[in-house]
């Protein structure tokens, strides 16, 4: 079986499980799901200009009602449990946390917990981030141990 640790930032749509699904054929996987939750105040504003880059001037308007704190937590435990459901859905085992502070610190305790052979980072594109190497995936390489895939989500959730 392969072990896959998913790091995401939202629910994962039928389009983004049927790609990490299949990215190893038909070899059995375990995902091991960490999702952070947006809504931190430091990223509003590059995402605002992700939104700007992207075309999407109606998104960077709204970037001011993005969940925080505890609302923020209650959607991204809504959005971890629709994803694991999704993934066991396909026939492959999944479990998964959420992930509050330090998410790169998180990836590493999990990658080391279970053992893994490969993160996954899926999210949205972050250009700003991307552009300086500071995006989950650019920084993961330097850290976890195990090769690092960089996807971006098929669809908005």
């Amino acid at each position: 079986m392969f072990t896959s640790v998913l790091m995401i930032e939202k629910a994962l749509t039928s389009a983004d499980v049927e790609f990490v699904t299949t990215l190893h054929g038909d070899e059995p996987v375990s995902f091991h799901v960490l999702l952070q939750p947006r809504g931190e105040q430091a990223d509003r504003l590059l995402r605002a200009i992700d939104d700007v880059a992207l075309g999407e001037l109606d998104e960077a308007v709204r970037e001011g009602g993005t969940p925080e704190g505890e609302e923020a937590r209650s959607t991204g435990e809504r959005a971890l449990a629709v994803s694991l459901q999704a993934l066991r859905a396909t026939g492959d085992t999944a479990d998964g946390r959420l992930i509050e502070h330090h998410p790169l610190d998180a990836l590493k305790a999990m990658v080391e917990e279970v053992g893994a052979d490969e993160v996954i980072v899926l999210t949205d594109p972050h250009y700003v981030e991307e552009f300086f190497h500071r995006d989950w995936a650019s920084r993961a390489r330097h850290k976890v141990g195990v090769p690092v895939l960089k996807l971006f989500s098929h669809s908005k959730a």
